[in-house]
């Protein structure tokens, strides 16, 4: 196959801020996920326990935004104002599924406002925000052709999502008897902490990507085989050795998981730095990932490097890809948090999508 090359870019355009007032940064600043169907881009902003809805626009653009708040569609242990740090979507069969991070944060440390001392004993919080442990589904409704919303209900069809209780989630609960993966559990995000990130799903299969730890190099995606239950739960089955998932590991080059989608029997990965700096990030396309049902390193010969992807310092970090048809197969889309100033226009409220194909 050809090398990728940027074609195009989009303007995703912002309106609703009302809702968000509570955030550090603009919503445009924190984009962490998309999914695109039909006629609507589905984002997530990392500080907020919602989803922000747009709709393809007759230039070309996506706009119309629609603030969508998740704490009247699934229940959720911190609130409305609970960070759920969202970093996948996908848009599948009717629903949207919808992962937080599970992972913990330090205290930033902010010498100009706490001086040298107090700055560090900022350091010693690691905090944790129960809305963080989502890992669910909420259907979509549709309200015209190629136009849909997420609703707790449509008609047989019900959100579902794995039990949050009162402590740090189920996904975190199977992870803790892992010996590779436990160590890492209370260790914070961007510091090779647990920390998931990319989320892709097939019928009752669900795949997700860790940003960390990173294993000698070597990235981890966790592959679910979900059941939904009677109370509107959804649980992993449990797989072989007992453990609700199988794990799958690669060979990153030293980088993380930033995001996941298939394409066909394939899985792509959007790849880059698991700790707080900036450097190379790539698209990597593993082959045949379906087909692999057990836990296991996956042979370096099943992996192709697609595309590296531009970063600047300190701005525009690819953090969410989906598939684009209209740029021909294998034509992705791309979005990016920390957008530098060519990319976002905070007068207008927009911020540029990028668009791959070859």
């Amino acid at each position: 196959m050809g090398a990728m090359k940027l074609v195009r870019q989009i303007d995703l355009v912002f309106k609703d801020w009302r809702p968000l007032q509570h955030v550090d940064d603009p919503l445009h600043k924190d984009l962490s996920a998309v999914a695109l169907v039909g006629d609507c881009l589905f984002v997530a902003c990392d500080e907020t326990a919602s989803v922000e809805r747009l709709r393809r626009l007759d230039d070309g653009r996506f706009g119309d935004h629609l603030h969508v708040a998740l704490d009247g569609i699934v229940d959720l242990p911190a609130g409305a104002e609970g960070e759920m740090d969202i970093e996948g979507l996908c848009a599948v069969d009717g629903y949207l599924w919808i992962l937080g991070s599970h992972s913990t944060k330090r205290t930033k440390p902010k010498v100009e406002e706490h001086g040298r001392a107090g700055a560090l004993d900022r350091m010693h919080a690691v905090e944790w925000e129960a809305n963080r442990a989502f890992l669910g589904r909420v259907p979509l409704k549709e309200e015209a052709p190629g136009v849909v919303l997420p609703v707790k209900q449509d008609g047989d069809r019900k959100a579902a999502w794995v039990k949050l209780g009162g402590g740090r989630g189920r996904l975190r609960r199977w992870v803790a008897a892992d010996p590779q993966l436990a160590p890492f559990l209370d260790v914070p995000s961007k510091e090779n902490g647990f920390d998931a990130e990319g989320l892709a799903v097939r019928g009752d299969r669900v795949w997700v990507g860790l940003r960390g730890p990173v294993l000698r190099g070597h990235a981890v995606v966790l592959d679910l085989h979900m059941k939904a239950t009677g109370r509107g739960r959804l649980k992993g089955r449990r797989r072989d050795g007992g453990l609700r998932y199988a794990k799958h590991v690669i060979d990153t080059s030293g980088l993380g998981v930033r995001d996941l989608r298939l394409d066909g029997d394939d899985l792509l990965l959007l790849v880059g730095p698991t700790m707080a700096l900036d450097g190379r990030a790539h698209v990597l396309r593993w082959m045949g990932a379906v087909s692999d049902t057990s836990s296991g390193v996956v042979p370096p010969e099943r992996i192709e490097w697609v595309t590296e992807l531009p970063y600047e310092e300190d701005t525009d970090h690819p953090e969410g890809l989906d598939l684009f048809p209209e740029a021909g197969p294998g034509g992705l889309l791309v979005i990016y948090d920390a957008p530098g100033p060519t990319r976002a226009d905070p007068d207008r409220f927009t911020v540029k999508a990028d668009v791959w194909g070859r």
